[in-house]
This record gives structure tokens, C-alpha cells and sequence, in this order.
């Protein structure tokens, strides 16, 4: 299947104004475009935002009817689309439903007569939907006759950010074979990648896929379930369900983006002063320095290719569940077990803390 890249990526949520407020003060995304019930919404209110080549689609329920509004009752905010660009979406659909997945709607053509675009949707895990998206004609239009676009322009910026690096996916106990299983079949990804991580008496099991463009990627967690229940578990019980953990943004600046972004009040997990001491003892020495690393709380971890420097988001959300992660690749095409460990720690230090409490 030609999946070439992640299109957008769409999240409900109980406010769409605030959620764009944090994200555009913080983290420096635009409003590009809205639609409502003046622009064939009836149920909804959205917002398009822009960062880089990032599209992230914020949707609010207007009423209890509202898909919207019945998956933020169940989950809280959070994703509820990965929307992949194909070069043809009916025949991307046609083949996804051949190969076991089910449909969400049939392919669908919305146009303004200079720019045409074809949507159909395929249930992906939990509550998440695939869409299939096709584009002809101008790229900055989202979708005609549903999202009116702004004419200011949306480039102005720091562009301290550049696309989806990858989705962190958390999942029941003895679904992540088959998940793998799903997306080998259906979509063609590859698996990457696998780690299982113990942390005293909790551990959980990880696998990667991945696009044949390399382009989506997946991070797919479970916990083991014969193991003391940890922050995975937790996640599954706050969520109510498989959902998506965090989204990770690529920058080719990670110390000055994290310093930017929390001069802005973006809250970051901290990292212990033990990881940096023994930094260069177990990597030697590494591109950004250990200092630099240290005064931020950046990860740094090493593959076949290169380096990865990652960190992560404290939640903001009232369920302590979806967060966000900043990555930078210094020609590594995977992920170090070190940093998934740490980032285990991280979540499981916040998650006991006083302020995340309850």
C-alpha cells in the first residue's frame, strides 16, 4: 500500500479554543483554518493548526450527539485520527477492506473546483480511525466546503518544529502481536524495532512498525500482564481503552526548542543527575554535549545509524494520560532501549509525584 506520509493528525477534545491557545502559545503552532456549523459541521466546532509540516485537526462537540463530544465523555481528549496521504484513497480502501480491516465510511470527494480531495476511513485501534487521503491542487487547502481557510499567513513563526516523527500507542495485554499482525497485513508496514522493559516489578513489551516510505511509525506498548500493574495499565484504566500514549514532533533543534518552549511554560519531565553522570561512561562522547543535555533533561541514546535525543511533556490533561514528545535525530532511524526505559521512569516519577496525584 502506498502510504506516503501522516497527513494530519485530528484530536477531540472538551475545548477546542483553549487546547489551540496552549498549543499555539507553547509550542508555536498557527490557526490555519476552522469550521462549524457555518461550513457543514452541524455537531462541531474545529480548528486547523500548523507547525511545519505538522497538521493537527482539534474538533470540540457542540452537542451530546457529536462523535466529538461522546469520545471525550469516554476518553478524555485525545487522538482519534491518523490520517495517511495515498496516492489514490478508493483504491488504498478497496484494499485495506480486502485485507481484514473494517470501514468507517466509503471514499468521499470534496472539491472547490481548483483543489479536490478524496477521504475514506478505516478503523485502526481502539477508537482511532485511519483516513485515506488523496490531495489534487493546492496544498494549503485542507478540505473544501468543511474547513474555511484563513488568509493570514501561517508561516510566520519560529518553525521550531517539522513533522510526526512517530505515535506512541498504548494497548491491552495480548493485543500487540496481533496489532503488529494488523498493520503488516493491511497496510504494509514493517516491524522495526522490539524491547521488553522491566522497571522493578512492572514491565511492558514494545514493538515498532513502520510505512515501506518510513515515513509512519508506530511505537506499540502492552503491558505484561503477569507483572506487578504499572503506568501502561494505568493508561488503559484512565482512557478506557487502547488509545494513543503521545505524539512525538521532529525539530533539528532539540536544546534550543526545549528552551524556547519552556521559557513559554511547556513542562517537561525531569531526568535524574545520575543519567548524565553516567552518560559518557555508558555512550562516550555525544554530538550535543552532556551539559547541554543535562540543563534541559534531553534523553540521548544511540542505534546502528546515529544518535536520538528525545524528551517528554508532562500531561495537561485532567486524566494524566496524553502527552507529547520532542525528538532529534542525529542519523538514527529507531529508537536506543536506553531512552525507552528512561522514558518509562519519567512517566512512572511524574505519575507519583504530589502535583499529578489522584
Amino acid at each position: 500500500m502506498d502510504i506516503q506520509d501522516i497527513d494530519h493528525v485530528e484530536l477531540y477534545v472538551g475545548d477546542v479554543q483553549q487546547s489551540a491557545f496552549y498549543l499555539c502559545t507553547a509550542l508555536g503552532f498557527r490557526v490555519a483554518g476552522q469550521g462549524g456549523p457555518e461550513t457543514s459541521l452541524p455537531d462541531d466546532r474545529s480548528l486547523l493548526l500548523r507547525h511545519g509540516r505538522i497538521q493537527l485537526l482539534l474538533t470540540s462537540g457542540l452537542n451530546p450527539r457529536s462523535a466529538a463530544a461522546q469520545y471525550v465523555a469516554r476518553h478524555g481528549d485525545g487522538v482519534s485520527s491518523l490520517a495517511f496521504t495515498v496516492e489514490d484513497a478508493k483504491a488504498a480502501y478497496e484494499q485495506a477492506i480486502s485485507r481484514g480491516a473494517t470501514s468507517v465510511a466509503e471514499p468521499k470527494t470534496f472539491t472547490d473546483g481548483e483543489t479536490t480531495v478524496v477521504i475514506a476511513e478505516v478503523i485502526g485501534f481502539g477508537d482511532v480511525r485511519h483516513r485515506l487521503i488523496e490531495r489534487h491542487g493546492a496544498r494549503d487547502e485542507f478540505l473544501p466546503g468543511v474547513i474555511g481557510m484563513l488568509t493570514q499567513d501561517v508561516e510566520d513563526g519560529d518553525n521550531l518544529l517539522d513533522v510526526v516523527d512517530h505515535i506512541a500507542v498504548c494497548l491491552p495485554a495480548g493485543t500487540l502481536t496481533e496489532t503488529v499482525q494488523f498493520y503488516r497485513d493491511v497496510f504494509d508496514f514493517d516491524q522495526i524495532f522490539e524491547e521488553y522493559i522491566e522497571i522493578g516489578d512492572q514491565a511492558m513489551d514494545s514493538k515498532v512498525v513502520q510505512s515501506k516510505s518510513t515515513t509512519v511509525t508506530f511505537t506499540l506498548i502492552e503491558p505484561d500482564s503477569s507483572r506487578r500493574p504499572g503506568q501502561i495499565d494505568d493508561f488503559l484504566a484512565r482512557h478506557d481503552g487502547a488509545g494513543v500514549q503521545h505524539l512525538a514532533f521532529l525539530t533539528d533543534d532539540i536544546v534550543g526548542s526545549v528552551e524556547t518552549f519552556a521559557d513559554r511554560g511547556v513542562q517537561f519531565l525531569s531526568t535524574p543527575a545520575s543519567y548524565y553522570d553516567a552518560l559518557q561512561e555508558r555512550l562516550g562522547r555525544v554530538d550535543l554535549g552532556v551539559e547541554a543535555l543535562r540543563r534541559t533533561n534531553v534523553l540521548v541514546d544511540r542505534d546502528h545509524w546515529g544518535e536520538v535525543f528525545q524528551i517528554f511533556t508532562r500531561s495537561i490533561h485532567a486524566r494524566g494520560t496524553y502527552f507529547l514528545e520532542v525528538i532529534d535525530r542525529h542519523g538514527a532511524k529507531t529508537f536506543g532501549s536506553g531512552n525507552i526505559r528512561a522514558l518509562y521512569e519519567a512517566v512512572l516519577r511524574a505519575s507519583e509525584s504530589p502535583a499529578n496525584a489522584g
